[in-house]
């Protein structure tokens, strides 16, 4: 310096000069840390929002899933309530069937009745309403009239399902004259006995026959078997009883109480 003052202005000017330093020291201190809060702040948010899209993909895919579980079990309800629905008209057809069975047979009766044919004595009659012996032991599945069917559907039951193990014997309620024995479609192997007097009992899914058509039986007579295991109810007998006329009768008036 070449003189004092010369020097106090150099020494301002550096103090100056370093102020300004520290200054912008600062200030590139203080910027880089929003800096890194704010990259730390756009790194959670990236984070959060991969986070995020994971959990929506999860959850679409689990959307994804039970729709299709849902859009299954639709199908599967579907198929069973048709497969249903087709067992129902199965059985409505037999039912016809055995209707006209019995009415054929009422008629083949009547006529000869008509051209003097000599009646032998019912085995059946009004004297035997609660006095019938139970074709067959066992639990009580459906009883006579309408009732709810699989699938949801309704069906009119002509007679009593009675659930037994396969292969118990099936006995005859009353006397008479076996007048069918053969497969009846959705019954299965069936019995029709005839017991005079425009009376009729009916046995259905019968793992076998004990009888043939035209032989005489006696009251409490063994006719089959309970078959029916892979019917909707399992093993089973299907009753029913037959009044004058072909109309079916409720079985449990008829049979003992118990």
């Amino acid at each position: 310096a070449e003189s004092f003052g010369d020097l106090l202005s150099r020494y301002k000017y550096l103090f100056l000069v370093s102020r300004q330093d520290r200054l912008l020291t600062n200030d590139m201190t203080k910027l880089k840390n929003r800096i890194a809060r704010e990259r730390q702040v756009l790194v959670d948010t990236r984070d959060a929002l991969g986070r995020r899209k994971t959990e929506r993909t999860q959850e679409l895919d689990r959307f994804v899933t039970l729709a299709r579980e849902r859009e299954s079990r639709l199908q599967a309800t579907r198929r069973s309530l048709h497969e249903a629905q087709q067992r129902l008209s199965a059985t409505e057809r037999e039912e016809r069937r055995i209707s006209d069975l019995i009415a054929s047979l009422e008629r083949a009766r009547r006529e000869a009745e008509a051209r003097g044919a000599a009646p032998g004595a019912p085995a059946i009659t009004t004297a035997s309403l609660g006095q019938l012996d139970w074709p067959v032991d066992g639990r009580l599945l459906y009883q006579f009239g309408p009732a709810a069917g699989p699938g949801n559907t309704r069906i009119t039951w002509h007679g009593i399902g009675i659930g037994a193990a396969a292969g118990t014997p099936v006995h005859a309620v009353a006397a008479g004259t076996v007048a069918l024995v053969g497969n009846m479609g959705t019954y299965l192997t069936s019995v029709i006995v005839d017991h005079g007097g425009g009376y009729y009992t009916f046995y259905a899914y019968l793992d076998d026959a004990a009888v043939t058509k035209g032989e005489r039986v006696l009251r409490g007579q063994v006719i089959g078997h309970v078959g029916g295991a892979a019917s909707d109810q399992g093993a089973h007998l299907h009753f029913e009883l037959r009044g004058q006329g072909g109309i079916a009768l409720d079985p449990l008036n008829w049979l003992k109480r118990r």
